[in-house]
């Protein structure tokens, strides 16, 4: 399994920007899949949005327009640039990877990261 390292959540105000990293531990990372997870507190673990090795991306609907996932693979690291973060953005923010987008898509990953919170205030 690839170590993954998630960081960059914290509190912001309703309309403002974060960006989260996910850095891998190994070089294996660069023909991954790379993506991000939420879980609101009460709630169960929702797909936010995916890379695949090629650079072709994925968002849920819910962020479509608002949030960006990039990542840059000499650096071994993935990112999700969120704007206009809206209150019911509040959640705890997983980074994941596996050989497939389309196994993230579905909700499952063989690598998780630890986790960043993110609270959007009113």
């Amino acid at each position: 399994q690839v170590r993954l390292v998630d960081s960059g959540g914290r509190l912001v105000q309703s309309g403002g920007s974060l960006r989260l990293s996910c850095v891998a531990s190994e070089d294996t990372i660069a023909r991954y899949a790379m993506g991000w997870f939420r879980q609101a507190p009460g709630k169960g673990r929702e797909f936010v949005a995916a890379i695949e090795w090629t650079g072709r991306r994925y968002y849920a609907d819910s962020v479509k327009g608002r949030f960006t996932i990039s990542r840059d693979s000499p650096r071994n690291a993935a990112f999700l640039h969120m704007m206009n973060l809206k209150p019911n953005d509040t959640a705890l923010y997983t980074c994941a990877a596996d050989t497939a987008a389309a196994t993230l898509m579905g909700g499952t990953a063989n690598n998780w990261g630890q986790g960043t919170q993110v609270t959007v205030s009113l």
